[in-house]
């Protein structure tokens, strides 16, 4: 019995082994830069930072598909190296000597490829998977509306504008105010008075003390009386 355990054991590794290659049919190369991305908080990439891997690999299946069993024990991987760059597939749950369709893990990937990026500290420079194509990550939505944000603009300068409006005018009435508290006090003094008539200052003759005409009063003083 232990024997055909063994060898069946044996016939799946060497199953898996066939499936999981470089450049194997529905194979991915991924290549991680910890160091660079991380510098010296980076971290080791051992046995455990290989199960979270395929933890990660399985949960985007299974959250892909929700009809999928994908367990961490479909991902295999292979030719893991020390700069940290290895193969990996994911294999049928129902047949398990068979692997699932390169676009279909391909799909799974993309779709919760921020997810995978995330739990390894990395992004998609960091993190590659090499057939597959970087996702441009989801776009930033304003916790404001910009409906709202146009709304507030434009009440503001309506607002801006009725106080410089209401502004000018008060200035406007103060400056008429004070034209006419000085026009009035040079009344009271009996002095010469000016009056604006269509926007146009005009002295106003003093009847009391009359008005003489220099041009009359140069003739007088040239034709002396003898």
């Amino acid at each position: 019995m232990l024997r055909v355990l063994l060898l069946i054991l044996s016939v799946v590794a060497i199953a898996h082994a066939e499936l999981c290659k470089p450049d194997a049919q529905n194979a991915f190369k991924v290549r991680l830069s910890i160091k660079t991305a991380l510098g010296d908080n980076a971290y080791a990439w051992d046995a455990n930072e290989e199960y979270l891997f395929k933890a990660m690999v399985a949960f985007a299946m299974r959250r892909y598909s929700s009809k999928s069993t994908t367990q961490i024990s479909n991902v295999l991987l292979c030719n893991v190296t020390d700069r940290v760059s290895f193969w990996f597939v994911v294999t049928d749950s129902s047949k398990n000597v068979t692997t699932v369709p390169g676009s279909e893990v391909e799909a799974a990937i993309r779709m919760n490829r921020n997810r995978i990026n995330s739990a390894f500290l990395l992004s998609d420079k960091t993190l590659q998977f090499l057939k597959i194509t970087s996702t441009l990550s989801p776009p930033v939505e304003p916790s404001t509306p910009v409906w709202l944000i146009v709304f507030g603009v434009v009440l503001c300068l309506i607002v801006a504008g009725i106080v410089f409006l209401v502004v000018a005018g008060i200035r406007q009435r103060k400056k008429k105010n004070k034209e006419s508290t000085e026009r009035e006090n040079l009344e009271e003094k009996g002095e010469v008075t000016i009056t604006v008539e269509n926007g146009i200052p005009c002295e106003v003759l003093d009847l009391k003390a009359g008005h003489i005409n220099g041009v009359f009063a140069a003739d007088d003083e040239r034709f002396t009386p003898l």
